[in-house]
């Protein structure tokens, strides 16, 4: 069992008005709680600046279905870097436009190059990644 330490933090207090409104609408039950997440938030950051470690990227990708060889662009990007990509999922919104979701682990700098690559094709509307950790580093 982890052993958990007690600190106290001195703050202006607008700030943790501000701060009990947010973490209240997001529910949490405790500042304690927020304050981990928010420390774990800025460990995955400084994990992805450091960019050493296995990291894991979700990137979500809006685009036209109709624009011409672009699903064939994406599929033949999806199939190059396929050690890469653990999980894609396609969904068709509407008749013209789709989202692809695709699961990466890998080196941050070889997930960022494989979102640029993918939000670079003509036809792409939107393309987002969102980082994460394999939360080997993480406590």
């Amino acid at each position: 069992m982890q052993k958990i330490t007690r600190f106290g933090v001195s703050i202006d207090e607008k700030l943790l008005e501000h701060f009990d409104e947010k973490i209240s609408s997001e529910g949490y039950l405790n500042r304690s709680e927020a304050i981990r997440d928010l420390i774990r938030e800025s460990l995955v950051e400084k994990e992805w600046k450091l960019g050493d470690g296995e990291l894991i990227g979700v990137v979500s990708l809006v685009f036209s279905h109709s624009k011409r060889e672009l699903t064939e662009a994406l599929t033949e990007i999806q199939h190059h870097h396929y050690p890469s990509i653990i999980s894609a999922v396609h969904i068709h919104l509407d008749h013209d436009n789709c989202l692809e979701v695709l699961i990466l682990k890998g080196k941050g700098k070889k997930i960022r190059a494989i979102t640029d690559e993918l939000k670079t094709l003509r036809g792409v509307k939107h393309c987002q990644l969102s980082i994460s950790t394999t939360g080997k580093e993480l406590p």
